[in-house]
């Protein structure tokens, strides 16, 4: 082999030698021009590389810049709310029937027979006045009717002896004495003081030996087997509240109970000082645990309004009013709302959208009409991008 052959195949091996380290070794250009390569091999030889690594470059610095110019976003689905749906109100209780029993004669009380608490039936003696006078009074009444009866019964005996006027007379003095009788026993039958309704005794603020009026509180009787409440409610439920509507009662004295009813009546007008209405609700006491006087929490139940609601980060207000920011298809849009109802967790709002809208609650600052944007996986996320 001639001198130039093995010179010219050395150089080959060479090139291609030094073209293998270039596609293999990182950083390999600085280590030729290290070891005395000439300067335009190795540009000859990393140009094709260094054009390919810059394009590839470029590229994924302009899809990162974009990416970072489409928001990111966490949405929240809309969910159908009601409002106007409960009612919640105070009230107080009152037995189903009260009565102050008061004597229906004047004189000194002889005998209490009941105590505070007793239960007690309609017409039981509740106590008795001294009634020695009213027992002379019968006993006169009684022999004036036995004188006139005789007197009457003799006369129609001998009525061709006397005249007629005479027999007359005779019968009419014995209807007297009869209806005399009669009224001395009303008033001995006065002095028992009984009870008027069914009911349970409250406190006797009486004791024997008092003297008494008409007008003298003996007792109070409270029938409380059934609970009147009486509550107010808000002008706009006055033609939403019925008469047998359910309703549910919790008082304070037993916590955690709750005792069901029914309206009993609904007034006939509202309130021209406060805007209510005055309901009246019947809560069964069948087992004596309620009490009159107690204070109660009345609940209700309505079919409500329904409208869309959505998470209170999501409405925001613009010179125009409220808005909130709705993803379709990946873009978003303003959609115009007004305000119904604002819930600590939830507001209530009219306008276009529907159940299962997806709405942007964090990265808003961005958002453009018709924009593109991404998805969060979480809260978190978005907020680590929006401050960057």
């Amino acid at each position: 082999m001639t001198a130039w052959k093995q010179l010219s195949l050395s150089f080959l091996l060479l090139v291609a030698g030094i073209a293998a380290v270039v596609a293999l070794a990182p950083g390999a250009a600085g280590i030729l021009r290290k070891a005395g390569v000439p300067q335009t091999i190795v540009a000859a030889i990393t140009h094709d590389d260094n054009a390919k690594a810059e394009k590839s470059g470029n590229a994924v610095e302009a899809g990162a810049r974009r990416a970072r110019n489409v928001p990111l976003v966490v949405t929240k689905a809309v969910v159908n709310g009601v409002v106007n749906d409960r009612l919640s109100a105070i009230g107080t209780g009152d037995a189903i029937r009260s009565v102050v029993v008061m004597p229906q004669a004047t004189g000194t009380i002889r005998e209490i027979l009941i105590k505070s608490g007793d239960r007690v039936s309609q017409g039981q003696v509740l106590a008795r006045l001294d009634d020695d006078e009213q027992i002379i009074a019968r006993g006169q009444a009684e022999v004036a009717l036995k004188s006139a009866a005789e007197k009457s019964q003799l006369y129609r005996n001998i009525k061709s002896s006397v005249s007629r006027i005479d027999v007359f007379d005779a019968e009419i003095a014995e209807q007297g004495a009869k209806l005399a009788l009669q009224s001395a026993e009303l008033a001995l039958k006065r002095r028992d003081i009984v009870a008027p309704i069914d009911g349970i005794v409250g406190i006797v603020p009486v004791v024997v030996g008092d003297n008494v009026t008409t007008t003298t509180n003996i007792v109070m009787l409270d029938d409380r087997s059934e609970i009147l409440v009486d509550y107010w409610v808000p002008e706009r439920f006055a033609n939403t509240v019925k008469v047998d509507q359910p309703v549910e009662a919790t008082s304070v004295a037993l916590p955690g109970r709750i005792f069901s009813g029914a309206v009993e009546a609904v007034d006939n007008r509202v309130d021209g000082a406060s805007r209510t209405l005055r309901v009246r609700a019947r809560i069964d006491n069948a087992s004596d645990e309620l009490r009159a006087g107690m204070s109660f929490n009345v609940g209700m139940r309505f079919a409500g309004e329904t409208y869309p609601s959505v998470d209170p980060l999501a409405v925001q207000w613009d010179g125009a009013g409220a808005h909130v920011w709705r993803v379709v298809d990946g873009k978003s849009s303003k959609v115009r709302v007004s305000i119904v109802q604002r819930n600590p967790d939830a507001v209530l709002v009219r306008g276009d959208l529907r159940n299962g809208d997806l709405i942007v609650i964090e990265g808003l600052q961005r958002m453009t009409e018709g924009g593109e944007v991404r998805f969060a996986r979480d809260v978190a996320e978005a907020r680590e991008v929006i401050t960057q």
